[in-house]
């Protein structure tokens, strides 16, 4: 049996689909909502929507800053959005109607990823988990309130 490589979160917001899936397919709203505080900004073209095969650039900061090239590799409008970048792990969002809104789950995929156990060693898996949780959460509170606080 392989080992499961991949950690997942949802949450349930209180908004459109469609809303929620036009905000993670703008990378220029990817810094806005992103959890973790590594991502510092979008560059390249900042009104760019992601679709199937776009390719977007992200400045990073974990310890030393970073440029990193993304690539959009699952696409169904409205549903689900993956990138993967030359390391090949991926973030995948996938977006699904529910009676109080929308149920967001996020995952982060290293079964791709070229160094698999360097990536589990360095426990990104825990890590991403907690940050995409945080993720959710400012998505959430952008999506119900138009803004997101710095507590978030």
């Amino acid at each position: 049996m392989s080992k499961k490589r991949a950690v997942s979160t949802s949450r349930v917001i209180a908004a459109d689909r469609q809303a929620l899936f036009d905000i993670v397919a703008d990378p220029g709203m990817h810094p806005v909502i992103d959890g973790s505080g590594s991502v510092r900004a979008a560059t390249g073209d900042a009104g760019q929507r992601l679709e199937l095969d776009a390719t977007f650039g992200m400045d990073m900061k974990m310890g030393s800053s970073y440029h990193i090239e993304n690539r959009v590799v699952e696409f169904e409008e409205g549903e689900r959005i993956a990138w993967r970048h030359f390391h090949g792990h991926r973030w995948r969002y996938e977006f699904e109607d529910v009676d109080d809104g929308t149920r967001v789950t996020e995952t982060f995929d290293w079964s791709g990823a070229r160094s698999k156990l360097a990536i589990e060693l360095a426990r990104f898996p825990k890590r991403n988990l907690r940050g995409m949780e945080a993720t959710l959460e400012r998505l959430d509170e952008l999506a119900t309130t138009g803004e997101v606080s710095e507590a978030a």
